[in-house]
């Protein structure tokens, strides 16, 4: 959630910045600041009659003691007029108050200066390229006869148990499945990062912490009865373990990594794009996520992302990085750079990881602060990123690999695995 704060001192620039999302945000951002003022006013008025109110009950004590009953009397007529004004005013200060939170709430995070204009996914930066696209060999397949031909993954079992976008992996293909998991996590964890169990569900603060709620309220899968939501990625558990939380300057950084089954309700579209595991219901990722000063976000960023580069240099595999354009970017991010690997036997980019930097706006919802070396309290950065997200890795394995003896295991794999080729 952007500062009120900063949309005050900065009006022009937050709608010229938010115009990269192809959003006109001015009449947005003027109601923001109308109703902040108006907040602001309001609460100075029942500031002022709080303390006229306490003024004359000391008045009243003091009248009553020296036996002046009968002025007493009458300025107690006055503060219950005063408690009267206090409650409306108390009224209207949370009504504006709420109105100024839910309008804040549906506004996007504020694009990084060196995000480019653009309005599809067609429209992102490459930024880098690493990594020799393999010759297959005639009649290779996509990753979802290779399932098929080599008993890894049921997609129609998945979908006789609960429905579409829900795969069931088998014998050599679920231990795949399990190594990359376990070998993601190692690195992480060898890199510094801390690894955590996490909650599949959430509660709706939770959601509304890290900014899919209200924004994606229709993509999660929501536990009507208990009002918990299941987790559309790791990053929202992660991110609330710091909620409400004031630390001080040498706590940071945090760095947590965790592997969590993630849940989506994607809107159903057909076609090779969205076949096999190029987009499911339900899947696993590992991520990583760091909670930063400030000054050295963008620095952790870069981080982050050699990290996912070192990552898909071991397995092998031919990837891109993309910085992602205005209408691309997610809605709580300031800066995402994707990564995508090629599928050859697809013929096309399979994204498998964003790496995003939120500067404060997480940390505003969240209340995720800490105190500085002065002694002045501030606003932590939280960034976070997929390392990895494991269907289109999976995908990207079992096609790239393929030979027409069987799938050949990645050499980094082989000892979490235990075996060399499906």
């Amino acid at each position: 959630m952007l500062q009120v704060a900063y949309i005050r001192e900065h009006k022009e620039e937050v709608i010229k910045r938010l115009a990269k999302r192809n959003l006109d945000a001015s009449k947005m951002i003027e109601e923001v600041i109308t109703l902040d003022e108006e907040r602001r006013k309001l609460q100075t008025k029942l500031d002022n009659t709080l303390a006229e109110s306490n003024s004359i009950s000391k008045e009243i004590g003091q009248l009553y003691k020296t036996g002046k009953a009968a002025e007493a009397n009458t300025l107690k007529e006055k503060t219950t007029q005063l408690k009267e004004d206090s409650k409306t005013l108390g009224d209207q200060l949370n009504t504006t108050s709420n109105a100024l939170n839910d309008l804040l709430y549906k506004i996007p995070n504020v694009p990084h200066k060196s995000v480019p204009k653009g309005n599809t996914d067609e429209d992102n930066e490459e930024v880098f390229r690493e990594g020799e696209i393999p010759k297959l060999y005639d009649g290779a397949m996509p990753h979802w006869e290779l399932a098929k031909k080599y008993d890894i993954i049921d997609f129609e079992l998945g979908n006789k148990i609960t429905g579409a976008g829900f795969p069931v992996y088998k014998g050599k293909g679920a231990r795949l499945q399990r190594a990359l998991i376990a070998y993601f996590l190692d690195k992480n964890t060898a890199a510094g990062y801390t690894e955590y169990q996490l909650p599949h569900l959430v509660n709706e603060a939770s959601g509304f912490g890290t900014g899919q709620l209200p924004d994606k309220e229709g993509q999660m899968y929501h536990v009507t009865e208990d009002n918990l939501y299941l987790i559309p990625t790791a990053e929202v558990p992660a991110t609330n373990l710091f909620r409400d939380d004031l630390l001080i300057e040498s706590d940071l950084p945090k760095a947590i990594t965790g592997y969590t089954p993630c849940f989506r309700r994607e809107a159903g579209s057909y076609g090779a794009h969205v076949r096999g595991l190029n987009r499911l219901h339900q899947f696993d990722k590992v991520e990583i996520l760091r909670v930063e000063h400030p000054d050295r976000s963008y620095q952790a960023l870069d981080e982050m992302v050699n990290h996912v580069k070192e990552i898909l240099q071991e397995l092998k595999l031919p990837y891109r990085i993309l910085r992602l354009c205005g209408g691309d970017l997610g809605f709580t991010s300031v800066l995402t750079y994707d990564f995508e690997v090629f599928s050859t036997a697809q013929d096309r980019w399979l994204e498998i990881s964003s790496v995003s930097n939120f500067e404060t706006f997480q940390a505003n919802r969240l209340k995720l602060r800490f105190k500085n070396k002065e002694g002045k309290i501030e606003l932590c950065h939280t960034l976070n990123g997929s390392s990895l997200a494991l269907p289109r890795v999976l995908a990207g394995i079992l096609e790239n690999y393929q030979a027409e003896d069987g799938i050949h295991i990645p050499e980094v794999l082989i000892p979490y695995t235990g075996f060399s080729k499906i």
